[in-house]
């Protein structure tokens, strides 16, 4: 009988293994990990056998990637999603629950059953888009920015749904009415949003203040609140998965945010690996057989309806077929949300094993079909230009105006990682000359320093590549860093080249060995503070000297 340790051990070495050949592939790495858990598992050679701590880490994984979505969700953003996105997003949401509710009733499933179904189809998944966006270099593009809004919006819903769906974990009870029920969940979402206000408005950013001091303490304390808060969402008659969710949206308006996300990136993946391993090993493909019609029919509806849903909308409101369609591929799969919610379902006692079986199914037919259509969505759009002029109008008025609206934001002329002497005094030389600089550091009452003095300052971790994609970047020419080590130079390099920079950077060394070191990281500019103070002292002192000998020589002829 083989050891837990033993099993972790051949479970990573063989997803390492799968996970190549899913890149390879060019196939979302999540693929990779239920396919690791199918060959594992009872339906394959049966090596897996520790559940009970696979289960343990995939409950962890849900509650880091709820409270990640949850930190990202902060108020001030959400009010600015666009009239299109938001359209968009709720056209979609309402048409694919409407009508595949009606398609899983009418492959025979209960009502129940259908509704969870029918809300798992609406949801895409926010991680694989943005990944293949950004790769594709079009996150930023018309159409990825208003894909990265109804991607939101699908989020804000999800999360809803988890929410309702588990409030009324009674349902089916004998002795228990819908009005019960009803009142029940609101008199627990109320207490729930005033202890959350409470907790936000005074209690939160003090801790928070504290802790950041350090940012190991910092993650652990992300961490830490996440799966406290899931326990009490629990203990409370909601989900973990609710409960996560709050504990990350209780964080969202602070500006530690997307230093704790960027730190919790990792930790998420690496966790959700289990869930999915733990989803494989489940599934049951003695029963799954009788599902393959099924799900083929949701997979074609997902895959060509919901595209089709956000042409429309967006063709309505002034987008042209291209836009529309180029958009419209990023819905055509279901997301790891899909999958979470409909476990959360069996956990409920609201659906059984099959429903989850049947959701897997469309989850990797539908991700591993998108994933190359998003990839080659140019090649296809050539290819079915000709018959998508219904979803254009004449005159596709909005996206004229996009075009010829200068773009709001002021990107900066410069952005400096690390605020110490050096960097803190090169900013604001550089802001008196009238440059827009952009500052990075993470001590948090540096950043609060600065930002009181009227710089641009931001609380972040330069060294994490998912940190760096939130900062204004594009069209940067030059990023300076005065981070303090060859290290951290070179995870910040990675950073930049991850993130696709294409400007000039200058780093700071302390010595001319520290400079042959950094010199070596690649094509770089390195400014020698110490050597060029010397030698501007030294010219200013020479002048100096020149000045007093030709006045003292001056008063010896005038005398």
């Amino acid at each position: 009988m083989t050891q837990p340790f033993d099993e972790f051990a051949l479970l990573l070495i063989i997803t390492t293994v799968l996970g190549a050949i899913a890149v390879r592939l060019r196939q979302p790495i999540l693929i990779a990990y239920i396919a690791v858990g199918i060959l594992l598992g009872p339906a394959g050679f049966s090596l897996v056998s520790a559940h009970d701590q696979i289960d343990l880490l995939a409950q962890i994984g849900i509650t880091v990637l709820l409270f990640v979505v949850g930190l990202k969700l902060d108020l001030r953003h959400i009010r600015h999603i666009g009239p299109v996105a938001l359209a968009t997003g709720l056209g979609q949401l309402s048409f694919t629950i409407v009508f595949g509710f009606f398609i899983v009733l009418a492959l025979g499933k209960g009502w129940l059953e259908a509704l969870y179904i029918a809300v798992a189809l609406t949801f895409s998944s926010t991680i694989i888009i943005v990944k293949l966006l950004s790769d594709k270099r079009e996150l930023d593009s018309l159409h990825g920015r208003i894909a990265v809004g109804f991607l939101i919006v699908q989020d804000l819903a999800v999360v809803i749904a988890m929410m309702v769906m588990s409030g009324l974990g009674g349902m089916g009870e004998e002795g228990v009415s819908g009005t019960t029920l009803v009142l029940t969940l609101l008199a627990r979402l109320g207490g729930a949003a005033l202890l959350l206000y409470v907790l936000m408005r005074y209690v939160l950013p003090r801790i928070v203040d504290t802790l950041a001091r350090s940012q190991e303490l910092l993650m652990i304390f992300a961490i830490a609140w996440g799966t406290a808060l899931a326990a009490a969402g629990e203990f409370a008659g909601f989900s973990k998965e609710a409960g996560a969710f709050i504990a990350g949206f209780s964080l969202a308006s602070t500006t530690y945010r997307e230093a704790i996300s960027a730190r919790l990136t990792s930790i998420r993946d690496f966790l959700l690996l289990f869930f999915f391993i733990d989803l494989g090993t489940k599934l049951d493909f003695s029963t799954l057989g009788d599902e393959i019609g099924s799900s083929i029919v949701l997979s074609l509806f997902v895959l060509i309806g919901n595209p089709l849903i956000v042409m429309a909308i967006m063709g309505y409101m002034g987008y042209r077929k291209r836009t529309g369609f180029l958009a419209g591929l990023t819905v055509a799969q279901i997301s790891e949300f899909s999958i979470i919610f409909v476990a959360m379902g069996i956990s409920l006692g609201h659906v059984g094993p099959n429903t989850l079986g049947l959701t897997t199914l469309v989850g990797l037919i539908t991700i591993a079909l998108s994933s190359y259509m998003i990839l080659y969505s140019h090649r296809l759009y050539a290819w079915l230009a000709p018959s998508l002029g219904l979803f254009e109008r004449r005159r596709p008025f909005r996206e004229l105006a996009v075009e010829h609206t200068p773009h709001d934001g002021v990107r900066p002329d410069v952005a400096i990682f690390g605020l110490g002497r050096y960097g803190n005094r090169l900013a604001h030389s550089l802001r008196e000359q009238d440059i827009h600089v952009l500052g990075v550091d993470f001590d948090p009452e540096v950043v609060r320093a600065q930002q009181r003095l009227g710089l641009d300052a931001r609380f972040g971790d330069g060294e994490a590549p998912d940190y760096i994609e939130t900062l204004p970047l594009a069209g940067v020419p030059w990023v300076v860093s005065t981070l303090p080590d060859r290290a951290s130079n070179h995870a910040l390099l990675n950073a930049l080249k991850e993130h696709h920079y294409n400007g000039q950077i200058a780093i700071v060394a302390r010595d001319e060995a520290d400079a042959a070191s950094l010199r070596t990281l690649g094509r770089v500019e390195i400014i020698l503070p110490f050597n060029q103070a010397a030698d501007f002292a030294a010219l200013d002192l020479a002048a100096r000297i020149a000045a007093s000998e030709l006045t003292k020589k001056n008063k010896e002829t005038s005398s």
